[in-house]
Parts: C-alpha cells; sequence; structure tokens
C-alpha cells in the first residue's frame, strides 16, 4: 500500500473537517433536529481516497458524536448499545460510500459519487435505527406516547435530518470531488 504526503495532508485536512463540522452542526437546528454537515467530508474522502480514508473519516466522526452532550442520554441506557451503535454507523457509512466509489467510479465517476453521497446518510440513518431498535426500543415506547414506535423513531430522530443529509451530500460531495480533481489536474 502507497501512501504519500498529500493523501495525508488531504486525510488530515478532512479529518479536521469532520472534527469541525461535528462540533457546529450540533447548533445548526430546525426545532428540535440538528442538521449535519458532517458527511460530505467523509464522501468526499472516500471517493479521492478510498474505502480505508472513509471508514477512518467515518470513526472520526463517531467519536466526536460519542463525546457530545446530547449522546448521554443514549450512555444512561446502555453504553454498549451506545459506542457500537455509534461507532458501526460511522465506519460503515465511509468505508461503504468509498466501496461504492470504487466499484461504480470504473464505469462513470460523476454516477459514483452521487451514489457514495448517497450511500452514506442511508447507511448511516439504517443503523441508528438499527442500534434504537436493538438498544433503546423500551425507551422509545414509553416515550412513543401511543402512536406507533417505529413511526415516532422515523419522525423523532430521523425525519427532516436525514432528507436534508441527503440532499447536502448529493449536491455537494459531487461538485467538490470534481473541484479537487480538476485542480489536481492543473496542478499537475
Amino acid at each position: 500500500m502507497k501512501v504519500n504526503a498529500k493523501k495525508i495532508a488531504g486525510v488530515g485536512l478532512l479529518t479536521a473537517l469532520v472534527v469541525v463540522l461535528q462540533l457546529l452542526g450540533s447548533f445548526i437546528k430546525f426545532g428540535t433536529v440538528s442538521i449535519s454537515l458532517v458527511l460530505v467530508p467523509i464522501v468526499v474522502g472516500a471517493a479521492l481516497y478510498g474505502v480505508g480514508a472513509g471508514a477512518w473519516l467515518g470513526g472520526v466522526f463517531a467519536v466526536v458524536v460519542l463525546c457530545q452532550p446530547d449522546t448521554a442520554l443514549f450512555l444512561n441506557m446502555s453504553i454498549f448499545g451506545t459506542i457500537l451503535t455509534v461507532m458501526l454507523k460511522g465506519v460503515l457509512a465511509g468505508a461503504l460510500s468509498g466501496l461504492v466509489y470504487r466499484v461504480l467510479s470504473k464505469k462513470h465517476k460523476y454516477a459514483g459519487v452521487v451514489c457514495a453521497a448517497v450511500v452514506c446518510p442511508v447507511v448511516n440513518t439504517e443503523i441508528f435505527l438499527l442500534g434504537c431498535r436493538l438498544f433503546f426500543f423500551d425507551w422509545i415506547l414509553q416515550n412513543a406516547g401511543g402512536a406507533n414506535a417505529f413511526i415516532f423513531m422515523i419522525t423523532g430522530f430521523v425525519g427532516l435530518n436525514f432528507v436534508v443529509e441527503l440532499a447536502v451530500n448529493v449536491v455537494l460531495s459531487p461538485v467538490i470531488v470534481r473541484l479537487v480533481n480538476i485542480s489536481k489536474k492543473q496542478l499537475s
């Protein structure tokens, strides 16, 4: 495996961006929902630097999530369930985005980035919902107020946040990857 200074610098810059965007994202709220932009550098890193970089950036995202105050509610219910869910959703969202990009970009680079940009929030959200079902379902049932617990999870935890994350990813990730690739060609 060849590691070079440009890759180290690029992944390092994206790592810092993941940390900053995740910390700032908790302050951008629409009602009770935090809008996160952090998945964009994860997709960009996965597309530019590979599956390992995507997994790394997703892991950094997960560690920052675990350190945030909003996570305390889940940690109080199940430390193991919270850590497992958060780490899996971050690492797998990044790694699978990189894998999808690797496979699809052989046919069409733009389609590869768009599909990776879709995969990242879908995997992130699906693993979060699975973790909620496996580790926090009793609490969800208590707080659903008689409503269908699955509908409560979708509307209460995911809803608008997922839609915005998906839209932002699909719009920004391909543009950023394309701009970086254009600038790489011009510098060569």
